[in-house]
């Protein structure tokens, strides 16, 4: 007795893990015309933890002869109650022979042992063809031409529109360049005398006039300091045309020994009583002062500076605005050349794409 109920519940168990395990197929039309394609799904219940293989074919294999693989599914798996799931796949067939196929079982192997499915049948037709009337039949039709459709050409259609306002804004622009015409200002180099050369040659041309009323004395004395202020703005860098006898002696002495300026002050002073206050001078006293710049441009005077003056003309306000308008002009030509190509090329991309 003790046996026998030991047996028993063995049974019972075999029994319970048996039913956790269920294969099931289902076809979704048993019949088909020749070349049409039938679907099979194949379902295995089983419960979770346990390992399951479901029928793999290749694209093209034979399920039984006369009857082909088009396709199988990727196996989907659903999580049910009771520690459950139920993993899925379907199967694509076709058939070109017109019979009444019995399938082979599908069947899964669940945790190395195997569980089959119900056979399915699969019935194949051929369509019937009235032979006896031939007239009915129709060669085949040549490629027809896509229809038209007006969405597909809306895009090339508004960038032609843009390719055309771009076209004419070009055509005004050139037309505005040519009525702009350009201002040539020519540059010119011009060999310049160094500053005390300059000022010798005036001086010597001093030397050879003569003196005999005041006035002569206030032109001598005028032309005399105009050399020497002249040559000190080139020399040295300041203006000295603009500045007084005292700020130009201030600056000399930043530069030169103050002890050999005490002549310049006085031929400053000097030169101004001559010419404001109608001061005569001497014979020796005019050509003393005259040395004395001789003097201070000899001992000042430098070889290394520019010979060659660049003069750059000056435009006028007019002139500039002309420029910088043609500047502007040239500007949105070429950003309006590059959108021309840039249009040009997209409906070109555009219609090669509706060519397709």
């Amino acid at each position: 007795m003790k046996y026998f109920k030991t047996i028993l519940l063995l049974l019972c168990v075999a029994a319970q893990a048996f039913a956790q395990v269920n294969v099931e197929s289902a076809i979704d039309t048993p019949e088909i015309l020749i070349g049409e394609q039938a679907h099979v799904t194949l379902n295995v219940t089983l419960r979770q933890g346990l390992h399951a293989a479901l029928p793999d074919y290749e694209q093209g294999a034979l399920l039984t002869p006369g009857v082909e693989v088009v396709a199988q599914g990727v196996v989907d798996t659903t999580l049910l109650d009771n520690q459950m799931q139920r993993l899925t796949r379907q199967y694509t067939l076709t058939s070109f022979d017109d019979t009444l196929y019995l399938l082979p079982a599908f069947k899964a192997v669940v945790d190395g042992k195997e569980y089959a499915a119900k056979q399915l049948a699969l019935k194949v037709i051929t369509p019937d063809v009235d032979l006896e009337h031939p007239d009915q039949f129709f060669p085949l039709k040549g490629l027809q031409p896509n229809p038209f459709m007006w969405k597909e050409w809306v895009r090339p259609f508004w960038m032609g529109f843009i390719l055309i306002a771009l076209c004419l804004l070009l055509y005004y622009l050139v037309i505005r360049l040519g009525d702009n015409k350009p201002i040539v200002a020519r540059i010119r180099f011009v060999k310049k005398v160094l500053p005390h050369k300059k000022a010798i040659n005036v001086i010597n041309k001093l030397k050879a006039g003569t003196i005999n009323t005041a006035s002569d004395q206030k032109a001598y004395y005028t032309t005399l300091v105009d050399t020497l202020r002249t040559y000190l703005q080139e020399r040295f860098g300041f203006n000295a045309m603009e500045m007084t006898s005292s700020e130009i002696i201030e600056r000399l002495s930043q530069e030169e020994d103050p002890a050999k300026l005490a002549e310049l002050r006085e031929l400053f002073e000097t030169a101004d009583l001559v010419k404001f206050a109608k001061h005569s001078t001497g014979i020796s006293e005019k050509d003393r002062d005259l040395e004395s710049v001789v003097e201070f441009i000899e001992t000042t005077k430098t070889e290394d500076m520019p010979t060659i003056e660049k003069i750059e003309p000056t435009l006028t306000d007019n002139e500039k605005r002309s420029k910088k308008s043609r500047r502007l002009i040239i500007t949105l030509i070429t950003l309006t050349s590059i959108s021309i190509l840039v249009v040009l090329a997209l409906i070109c991309w555009q219609l090669y794409l509706l060519m397709l």
